[in-house]
This record gives structure tokens, sequence and C-alpha cells, in this order.
């Protein structure tokens, strides 16, 4: 199988949004066998908040979803910005369906039952579009992240860190000033293959946060106890 590279150069991230649980798993081990990472959810508000999370190159949308139905979850991703392609499955066939989808957004469209070879042809298509242009730098505070070539700095000043501690500073930026879950990192900064046992978030974390913060006046790398972290330069994290 080909083994495509996401947005940022790393195993292509697809979000899988099914309420039906054998379907979704048929689709997450196709996925898989395509050495691709799958995460599944089962409603469009789940989906949502995914989305609003980052960190996904493709998406697989159900529409007969049992609250915000696929057609609107697209709508909504589409006016919030978000430019992954979309692969609309769904078991309505009539034209006016199809042309509803690809009007709220949609890259294409997969009426179920469906061939799984099929389905990984569709989104291997959909993995070779180029990729929409990201901000070329992110700023919070005196910290900034250069896309293109991974460089990140602080007050001017260099940082030098790991492919992995780099994936989270990235994160974090991407979601600044809001509190993101151990869960949510494990998700988005390690691939399926990682035993999220054990306290390697702590730890990844402890390492960026000295990398950042280390001798600086102003702490921006926050700690909220029983729910996460924080990426800020608020005085109050707990209210980020």
């Amino acid at each position: 199988m080909l083994r495509a590279c996401g947005a940022q150069g790393g195993v292509i991230r697809v979000l899988i949004v099914e309420d039906e649980p054998d379907v979704a798993d048929i689709i997450r081990r196709a996925v898989r066998s395509a050495s691709w990472s799958p995460a599944v959810v089962g409603t469009g508000r789940e989906a949502l908040l995914a989305l609003a999370g980052g960190g996904h190159d493709l998406v697989v949308l159900d529409v007969g979803l049992p609250d915000v139905d696929g057609f609107e979850v697209c709508r909504r991703l589409r006016a919030q910005g978000g430019r992954m392609p979309v692969l609309l499955l769904t078991a309505r066939n009539a034209l006016r369906d199809r042309v509803t989808g690809l009007d709220a957004g949609a890259d294409d469209y997969l009426p179920k039952p469906f061939d799984v070879e099929e389905l990984l042809a569709r989104l291997r298509a959909l993995a070779r579009r180029p990729a929409a242009p990201l901000s070329p730098t992110l700023r919070l505070a005196d910290l900034e992240l250069e896309v293109a070539t991974h460089v990140v700095r602080r007050g001017g000043d260099e940082l030098r860190l790991t492919a992995r501690e780099y994936a989270l500073v990235e994160y974090l930026m991407r979601n600044s000033r809001r509190v993101v879950s151990r869960s949510q990192i494990l998700e988005h900064v390690w691939d399926d293959n990682f035993d999220p046992l054990g306290n390697a978030v702590d730890v990844l974390v402890s390492r960026v946060r000295r990398k950042v913060d280390g001798g600086r006046a102003q702490p921006l790398v926050h700690t909220i106890r029983g729910v996460g972290y924080v990426l800020t330069d608020r005085s109050s994290p707990h209210a980020a």
C-alpha cells in the first residue's frame, strides 16, 4: 500500500465519523492497512470538536449521523476555514443528495455499501492533492514557530527541539490559550502504535517547558491540574 505523508510530513491522520460500529471498524482497519492513522467518532458534535482541535489530514464523513448530519458538519468545517479533504459516505444515492454534499464543501462522495478497495483508492486520490497553504509563522508573545522550516524561537533565540518536542509545541501553538488534555496530546503528537500507559506526556511537556520557559520571566507553558496543559500568555491560565 502507498504510505502518503500528511500536511506536516508525518503519517496521514484520518478522522472517521461513523455511527455504525461495524462500518466504522471496517473503515478503521482499511485505513490502518494503508499505514495511516485513524481516529473514530460517532456523532456530528464529536466530529466538530475533533476537527476544531486540528491534526487531521482527511475526513471520512457519514451523512446519517444521530445529531448533526454530515452535510451540516461539512458546512461548519468549511465556514471555520477547515480545508482538509472530506469524503462523504452515506446510504443516500439520490442525485440531490450528492449535489447537497458537494455544495456543502465535500470533495468526494461514496455511497453505501462500498468496496474497501474503492474507498482506499478515493482516499489516496484525495491525499495526493496539494495541501492547503498553512500560516507560515505561528506566534504567541515572543514565541515564534516557522511551519515550513520547523524552526522555533523564543525572544529571537532558536530552541533546539527533538521531532516530538516540535510536534508538541506546534500542537500547543495551534491551540494557544485553549486547555488540551493528555489524551488529545497523545492523539496528535504520537501515532496509534504508541502505548498511552505511563507518564510519557508529562515527561514530554516537562522537557518542552524547560526549553520554552527556562530562565525567562514570563512562563507560557502551564499545567491545569486534573485537566491538561495550556500554552498562553495570559496571567490567569485557568481562564484560558
